[in-house]
């Protein structure tokens, strides 16, 4: 028997929260788990389009302040072809 790609998880949801789910799943003729999927991906590349902000804002100051590393700034709107 070939192995899945998923891996089979239990979710506890509320009424309306299944409610809701399944009023999608049934209006796009997909299943349930499918639009979860797809709302959990969006949620994930959400965070870490928010924690790759964090991180850049947090190194800002020291990019900024390190001349080795603005170095070559002066040459962002150049052509250097």
């Amino acid at each position: 028997m070939a192995a899945s790609k998923y891996h089979r998880t239990q979710l506890l949801l509320d009424p309306e929260q299944h409610q809701h789910l399944e009023e999608i799943a049934r209006r796009e003729h997909r299943s349930l788990s499918d639009v979860v999927r797809e709302m959990l991906d969006a949620q994930l590349a959400e965070r870490k389009r928010r924690d790759m902000a964090f991180a850049a804002q947090a190194l800002l100051a020291d990019y900024l302040g390190d001349k080795e590393l603005t170095a070559f700034t002066a040459l962002d709107a150049e052509d250097v072809r």
